[in-house]
């Protein structure tokens, strides 16, 4: 009796997982489905869920219509320098919070960490004039250095500084006595005890940077400067949006997040555990 209690338990807690994985999967599906259809049949009805003919033509009509790989290149490299800038700041902000004194450093940390609290639509306006008087607007410029020491920034310091805050004081005096400076002791003993905290605030900034839309939208006039979720937009018109090419785009823009997250599931799933420090 027991025994078939626990089946099927088992069996009804499969089941539920197996629907909700299917609800979760079927968008993409439709998607990865969507990008290989014939315009005239993605409206059809009942809904044509397996492409026939199969078209690989529209991958090779999004990079013919538009400079998608320029797009591609441009979300690269601004979420690389973005991730890699958020790092290197929070890293050296996170330690010196944790564990260097200084007069009312308690007090700093909390006004720059209610600063996590200010929505970006507030900041935008005032941000956006000072940077058209240094005529940085339509350049790349306020998608890399604001983010880095914005929310963004602020979040991979909080979350440094709890990390760093873990790590027994001991290591700090022991490499004192050794005649350590600070920023000796940071790089050759902090930094590498906090590669699992960085490797988290690196996935989850390439996630927010890859996947910006507002401030590209803001800040950008020309197609040449666009990264991928703005450069989706060039596929709408007046006569209609060119879903066939929409769903293609979107394949390949999730193609780099879904090979990131093959190679980094442990560490992202890690990310959300230590996330919960204290």
């Amino acid at each position: 009796m027991r025994n078939n209690n626990k089946v099927l338990r088992y069996t009804l807690k499969y089941a539920v997982l197996s629907i909700v994985s299917l609800i979760v999967l079927l968008p993409f599906f439709w998607m990865v489905s969507t990008s290989l259809k014939d315009f005239t049949k993605i409206f059809l009805f009942p809904p044509q869920w397996l492409p026939s003919p199969v078209r690989f033509q529209n991958y090779v009509d999004l990079f013919q219509t538009h400079p998608f790989h320029l797009y591609l290149f441009n979300s690269l490299y601004i979420a690389a320098i973005v991730t890699a800038g958020t790092c290197f700041f929070a890293a050296l902000a996170g330690y010196a919070f944790a564990k260097i004194h200084f007069p009312f450093k308690n007090v700093i940390f909390l006004v720059l960490l209610s600063s996590m609290m200010i929505p970006t639509e507030v900041t935008t306006i005032p941000l956006f004039a000072w940077m058209s008087n240094w005529g940085l607007v339509d350049t790349h410029f306020p998608l890399i250095v604001p983010p880095m020491l914005g929310a963004g920034g602020m979040f991979g310091v909080f979350l440094c500084r709890q990390f760093y805050i873990t790590i027994p004081s001991e290591l700090d005096e022991a490499a004192k006595i050794d005649g350590c400076s600070p920023l000796r002791t940071f790089v050759s003993i902090m930094l590498p005890l906090a590669t699992p905290a960085l490797a988290t605030l690196s996935i989850f900034t390439l996630l927010h940077s890859w996947n910006e839309f507002f401030e590209p939208l803001v800040y950008l006039n020309s197609s040449h400067l666009y990264t991928i979720p703005l450069a989706l937009s060039l596929f709408t018109s007046e006569s209609g949006t060119q879903w066939h090419l929409v769903m293609a785009a979107s394949v390949v823009a999730t193609l780099p997040l879904l090979i990131l997250f093959f190679f980094a599931q442990k560490k992202f799933i890690e990310g959300v555990a230590l996330t919960g420090l204290k």
